[in-house]
């Protein structure tokens, strides 16, 4: 699988962390950025380069790391036909693959253990789409969106 990865300044370690995981893992991993923590930097600049590509289906899905999750997620969300979930724990990674069908996962790199987010990581990336009734409710998340674009 294809995953693009992007941060802001807090992020930058946990980036780094989780695409070397992710190509152990076998997947191919496309780094938007930042390169180190040394400055700061706006999370919108980085999440809009993630959800783009994922909105564009240029890659699969998107992994985002900012200081709570939050900024990043609320910006990821604004692209047609993203669904960022900001991922807490190993079930909010787990349901929002499962019932969500999310394609851009988006971590907190102040507020979380270094295992517990290498575990949703894996959690994440493995998680198939359970599809059934979670698909009508997708689809209509994105009739929503559709609409709202228009």
């Amino acid at each position: 699988m294809k995953f693009a990865i992007a941060s802001d300044h807090r992020g930058v370690q946990v980036k780094s962390r989780l695409s070397d995981l992710l190509t152990r893992m076998g997947h191919e991993v496309v780094d938007y950025g930042p390169k180190d923590a040394g400055e700061s930097v706006d999370y919108p600049d980085f999440a809009s380069k993630v959800a783009k590509d994922v909105s564009e289906k240029k890659v699969e899905r998107g992994i985002l790391i900012c200081g709570t999750g939050i900024g990043m997620c609320i910006t990821a969300n604004k692209f047609p036909g993203v669904r960022a979930a900001d991922c807490h724990d190993d079930l909010t990674a787990e349901m929002s693959r499962r019932h969500n069908d999310a394609n851009v996962m988006c971590l907190s790199a102040d507020l979380l253990a270094d295992n517990v987010v290498n575990r949703m990581v894996e959690i994440w990336a493995r998680t198939e789409f359970e599809g059934g009734r979670h698909a009508r409710r997708v689809e209509k998340i994105q009739q929503i969106e559709s609409e709202y674009r228009s």
